[in-house]
């Protein structure tokens, strides 16, 4: 059974990715991170609830321990309204300070808290809500084995070469001014892959990754720009063992994922490396064991 986040829920967010995760808990696209804006810092705090529905609980959960975030964050248990797609179902909800409690009553858009940076983001994740839906006989406290999502969305593919200028950077990654969405809020856009398809996840840092908007019977080996990453089952991608290159030097990978606002545009994961702004990148995909 999968459940399907509809248009109005996923259209107040700035951008989401189903896939881009170290974490059990978004393997096949079980859960989803829903991103909601930037600040000027980088870093919003705003956390607009989903769906409309009643609070069940809140509590603190532990998380991964690491030197720039505390060791908690904090679940909220979201029962959805009985007019809402989602009714009978759990709505599990990490990285939001609650500001709500026990059987409060919430519509969607209105602030469920403020958002956390906890010990389960990477340095160059930005805050967002971690979002999991759970059926009436499921444990809702596990961190994995939420329902599949599907996106009552569609995602317009962009084709990238691979190049771009920087116009941002921070201490972990930079940002490029390629591939432009279109036509900024008017719906959400990702990277096409050769042969189709919108890619989605850590290449290659993270375990695997997500193809979506491709067919069944595409070819199931992914590439980008004629480089091999790996081989989907469905719409899971396994990773090849891969590096990415930027300017013909290796970096830590590149964070792929689905948007609407204007501010798109490849993002380099290379804590090991600095990009000035304004620098031109070519950007390639080459097998790790490649003489």
């Amino acid at each position: 059974m999968a459940v399907t986040l509809p248009e109005p829920v996923l259209a107040q967010y700035e951008r989401f990715s189903l896939y881009n995760s170290p974490y059990p808990a978004h393997d096949g696209g079980c859960a989803i991170d829903l991103y909601p804006g930037t600040l000027v810092d980088g870093r919003t705090t705003a956390a607009p609830s989903p769906v409309a529905g009643t609070i069940r609980e809140t509590r603190t959960v532990r998380a991964p321990p690491k030197p720039y975030a505390p060791e908690h964050d904090h679940l909220i248990l979201l029962e959805p309204a009985d007019s809402s797609p989602l009714a009978g179902l759990t709505v599990r909800i990490l990285h939001v300070e609650p500001s709500v409690a026990a059987d409060d009553v919430v519509e969607r858009g209105e602030s469920l808290g403020r958002l956390v940076r906890a010990g389960f983001f990477a340095p160059w994740v930005d805050n967002h809500l971690h979002v999991g839906v759970r059926g009436p006989e499921q444990n809702p406290y596990r961190a994995s084995g939420s329902l599949p999502i599907d996106l009552g969305v569609s995602v317009r593919s962009l084709a990238w070469d691979g190049t771009g200028r920087v116009v941002s950077s921070g201490d972990t990654y930079a940002v490029l001014d390629a591939p432009v969405h279109p036509d900024p809020g008017t719906g959400f856009v990702g990277v096409r892959a050769d042969g189709g398809g919108v890619l989605d996840g850590g290449l290659p840092h993270y375990d695997g990754g997500g193809v979506l908007e491709r067919g069944d019977d595409t070819d199931p080996v992914v590439s980008l720009n004629g480089d091999r990453l790996g081989v989907a089952d469905g719409r899971t991608i396994t990773w090849d063992d891969v590096t990415v290159m930027a300017n013909d030097e290796p970096i830590t990978g590149l964070s792929l994922f689905c948007a609407q606002d204007g501010d798109f545009g490849a993002k380099l994961i290379c804590p090991e490396r600095s990009f000035a702004v304004g620098e031109r990148v070519r950007v390639r995909v080459r097998s790790s064991d490649r003489d």
